[in-house]
């Protein structure tokens, strides 16, 4: 499916729209326009694409390259992928993805992964027709708390 919006990758005049969907996507204290001009100024790993129809962004994509010793090459993951709800369907979504894979491509990033919902059965779907596979790895998560607050439970 083509997709009815330019995308690209994101730059700093972008900071106030992007604010604008990430609070819609993650909620939360909305992040300040001035942090991600900070982000984008800064953070050489990460990759946002945005998509925009007649110069209105409607949505974005995050991925990460990262470099370990136990691997030859980098690696990649699609951390973030939000399309506002009007204008789903229509292809935008793959085109981000696509967009973020040639560009880690091009920092010669050959295996890439995503983490999602596994009840978000319509990002699985876009993933899936984008060639994701399942795999059974297992995901856990913790939250590192403030090192006081542990220190004060210990005593």
């Amino acid at each position: 499916m083509k997709s009815v919006a330019n995308v690209r990758l994101a730059s700093l005049t972008d900071a106030e729209e992007l604010s604008r969907l990430n609070q819609e996507f993650n909620g939360g204290v909305k992040r300040p326009p001035a942090k991600i001009i900070e982000r984008l100024n800064t953070n050489r790993n990460e990759l946002i694409a945005v998509a925009e129809i007649m110069g209105k962004i409607v949505g974005f994509g995050c991925a990460q390259s990262f470099y370990s010793f136990c691997y030859e090459e980098p690696h990649g993951e699609i951390t973030e992928l939000y399309v506002e709800e009007q204008a789903r369907r229509k292809g935008i979504a793959i085109a981000i993805i696509s967009c973020l894979e040639e560009n880690l491509r091009e920092r010669g990033v050959k295996s890439m992964k995503v983490l999602t919902g596994r009840k978000n059965d319509a990002a699985i779907r876009t993933y899936e027709h984008c060639h994701y596979v399942k795999d059974d790895e297992q995901m856990l998560k913790k939250r590192l708390g403030d090192r006081t607050n542990v220190e004060t439970r210990i005593q």
